[in-house]
């Protein structure tokens, strides 16, 4: 429970992000956390057991749930990620991004040492694949990115050879370049506006531009609350989704930024305690609490990374939210399932 101390206080800046950029937008996000916080005890009092039992199925049902919103999804910036509840826009790949690291965490702590071990490799190839495949075409570049970065670690630190997988990433290599034909447009343009911003200043390199200018005049202390130029004349656009790092450096300075950084420093600093805790007892059921443990952290770290540097121009434009900070339901209700189901 001491993962909520650092957790509460990164929602706090967000809510005061969002006075200060978007106040009409305060009693939803409230109204989020209500329902977050409500979601949080009730499967925190379920237990992670009752979800691993059952891991199978909750994978096929948010496989379902995923092909269902690429055909009846409603459309937003050229991507259909979002099914329409009238009262909430649901969003599969949020939410299924803790039980994508429960069922793989699953699968490889039961794997035996004298199992077809390559068997088992392209299998899990497959259940990594099938979603993965469906988000990317949504299309959703950056929600892909972070169940790769999930499967490839838990990968990596289950019971697979190790010569298995370098083969395997050795192939990946060969065949990654042509990765780049099945790119759409957009995402070929935010790749070559990363590399050159200026190329397209007002296209595809605007949004990347216009980040670091308003990270930039945050300076030390921050314009104050509700006094960012940019986020306040629209220069800035996503300013409290995609971009809320920047508009809340802006907004609180340097300080406001090192102190939102120190609390996600500590949430991952409680996390790895857990794990080398977990490693260090050494049985079965132990096996499994790490892998999903190291499941999530890869999750919450390669997804906080991606956003920070993205909005630092450090990283092409992959519309990844920024965990707790960010707004939106699906987000917030993401994150605090996985913390409720954490071992």
């Amino acid at each position: 429970m001491l993962i909520l101390i650092p957790t509460g206080i990164l929602f706090v800046f967000s809510i005061f992000n969002l006075i200060g950029i978007k106040p009409a937008l305060v009693p939803v996000q409230l109204l989020f956390l209500v329902i977050s916080a409500v979601g949080f005890f009730l499967l925190r009092r379920i237990g992670l057991a009752f979800f691993r039992q059952n891991a199978k199925l909750f994978y096929w049902i948010f496989v379902s749930l995923l092909v269902l919103t690429y055909i009846i999804g409603f459309e937003a910036r050229g991507s259909k990620r979002w099914i329409d509840l009238h009262f909430f826009n649901f969003q599969p790949s949020e939410f299924f991004k803790i039980f994508f690291v429960l069922f793989f965490a699953d699968y490889f702590s039961a794997l035996k040492k004298d199992s077809d071990e390559v068997g088992v490799f392209f299998k899990s190839l497959f259940y990594f694949a099938l979603p993965t495949f469906i988000i990317f075409k949504q299309p959703d570049l950056g929600s892909a990115l972070v169940y790769a970065c999930i499967y490839f670690t838990l990968l990596f630190f289950s019971y697979i050879p190790k010569k298995t997988i370098l083969t395997f990433f050795a192939a990946l290599g060969l065949v990654l370049p042509f990765g780049w034909f099945i790119l759409h447009d957009y995402q070929k343009n935010r790749i070559l506006s990363f590399i050159n911003p200026h190329i397209d200043s007002m296209g595809t390199g605007y949004n990347m531009l216009q980040a670091v200018i308003t990270t930039g005049s945050g300076k030390f202390f921050g314009r104050g609350l509700g006094h960012g130029t940019q986020t306040k004349l629209s220069f800035l656009p996503e300013n409290h989704t995609d971009f809320a790092f920047s508009s809340l450096i802006e907004q609180f300075g340097f300080v406001g930024g090192f102190l939102v950084l120190g609390c996600y420093f500590a949430i991952v600093a409680i996390l790895v305690r857990k794990i080398l805790e977990t490693i260090s007892k050494q049985n079965k059921n132990d096996y499994f609490n790490a892998l999903f443990l190291t499941g999530f952290l890869a999750y919450f770290v390669f997804q906080l990374s991606v956003n920070i540097s993205m909005n630092l121009g450090l990283f092409p434009v992959t519309g990844i939210t920024l965990p707790l900070i960010s707004y939106g339901g699906s987000s917030l209700a993401g994150i605090m399932i996985s913390l409720a189901l954490l071992p």
